[in-house]
């Protein structure tokens, strides 16, 4: 049976090589590739990952979240936005409130009955994929205040969703159990989540740094910082917080920290990503049951288009308020609907946590339904989110023709 599993795991890996060669080729971002060979390799298309074969790859899963959280921490370097001054601030706020907001009451007035769903769904909404934002960056060579802005954003904006996550989620959690709804006392108790995930991966970092800060050996780095993402994965688990917030600011802390290990981490981490999140990307896809499009079509449609308003008009009005460069008020919210990464990380955290016996069908359909919205909108965000951001750049001059 473990044979089984190792040539699961290798030929997915094979098909992600061949949709990577051939997504370059065609010139569309990678992980749309992979989402869509997980959708066909899936159950409600070949059947070749089945129910229960994603139950058993759940810890690949698993630790490609922890590598994600952790690249996006890495992104968080004080000095770039120091640099980049307070207009950052004000867009980040703006475009995830925004879209969590809007997402929040289109669901609940359109689709009443459900706050739970809506919650998450509108905490899933705030964060933006920096995957396909920097590939289009890179591919087009773009430099300049727009492009700095937007890379500083997408990895901002991705650490205050998973913090509306955490909250909506403890809000969520104790709805499913019939706990009493007092507003004070679920703050608090979200409060005390994110302070706790925030106290671990802070502890974690500054122990890392201890341990290795003055090592140059990446071997011994690699070691270590897989020891440290893996232990705070499962320490999260048990104290039941936040894994993706502790990594991410485990991440953010090493990097800024020390410069050096912050170099030698990123470059380590860019080696071995690749396979982890390339079958992250696919076993995600793999979710989706294409029987249930009819189903959530007009749930995904209303989801996309309040994402998308929430996001334009937020990234714009925020711009606006933080005094911004005309160009960055003009444009930097239209380079933000990319979706697919953090939010397909936070559609299988929900997964995990609420599709539970403890939680009965309402945790199971909640899940479902939560992660075939997400995949179902992320193939209309990675085809129109990179196109509308190469165009915003071109407009603002800073693309290399």
């Amino acid at each position: 049976m473990e044979a089984g599993i190792f040539l699961y795991i290798g030929a997915m890996l094979l098909l992600a090589l061949l949709v990577k060669v051939f997504s370059r080729k065609l010139k569309i971002p990678e992980v749309t590739g992979d989402v869509l060979l997980g959708v066909l390799l899936g159950g409600s298309v070949l059947n070749l990952l089945s129910a229960d074969h994603l139950t058993r790859l759940g810890p690949i899963s698993t630790v490609a979240l922890g590598i994600i959280a952790f690249m996006i921490g890495v992104e968080l370097k004080l000095d770039v936005l120091k640099r980049l001054g307070r207009p950052i601030f004000f867009i980040v706020i703006f475009e995830s409130i925004g879209a969590f907001a809007l997402v929040l009451l289109t669901q609940i007035l359109f689709f009443p009955g459900s706050v739970n769903q809506a919650l998450l769904l509108g905490a899933v909404a705030a964060a933006t994929a920096p995957a396909a934002t920097v590939a289009v960056i890179r591919q087009y060579k773009a430099k300049g205040p727009l492009t700095s802005t937007i890379l500083a954003v997408v990895g901002i904006d991705d650490a205050v969703a998973l913090i509306i996550y955490v909250f909506a989620s403890s809000v969520v959690r104790s709805s499913l159990e019939g706990a009493h709804l007092e507003v004070i006392h679920i703050l608090l108790q979200a409060g005390l989540s994110v302070l706790i995930s925030i106290a671990l991966g802070a502890l974690s970092a500054m122990l890392f740094v201890f341990l290795v800060g003055k090592r140059r050996e990446n071997d011994l780095i690699g070691l270590g910082l897989a020891a440290f993402i893996l232990a705070l994965v499962g320490i999260a688990e048990m104290l039941g917080v936040s894994e993706l917030l502790s990594i991410m600011v485990f991440g953010a802390l090493v990097t800024n920290l020390s410069p050096i290990l912050s170099k030698k981490t990123e470059g380590i981490v860019e080696y071995f990503a690749p396979v982890f999140v390339a079958a992250f990307f696919v076993l995600g896809g793999a979710h989706l049951d294409v029987r249930l499009i009819g189903q959530i079509g007009l749930i995904g449609l209303a989801y996309f288009l309040a994402r998308s308003v929430g996001k334009i008009t937020g990234g714009t009005l925020g711009a606006a308020i933080g005094r911004a460069p005309g160009t960055i008020r003009k444009y930097v919210g239209f380079s933000l609907l990319p979706q697919v990464g953090v939010a397909l990380a936070l559609a299988l955290s929900i997964d995990k946590t609420f599709n539970i016996p403890k939680y009965g069908t309402a945790g199971h359909d909640m899940a479902v339904l939560i992660i075939n919205v997400l995949l179902f909108t992320t193939i209309l965000t990675e085809i129109l989110g990179p196109f509308m951001t190469r165009t915003v750049l071109r407009k603002s001059g800073e693309v290399e023709e």
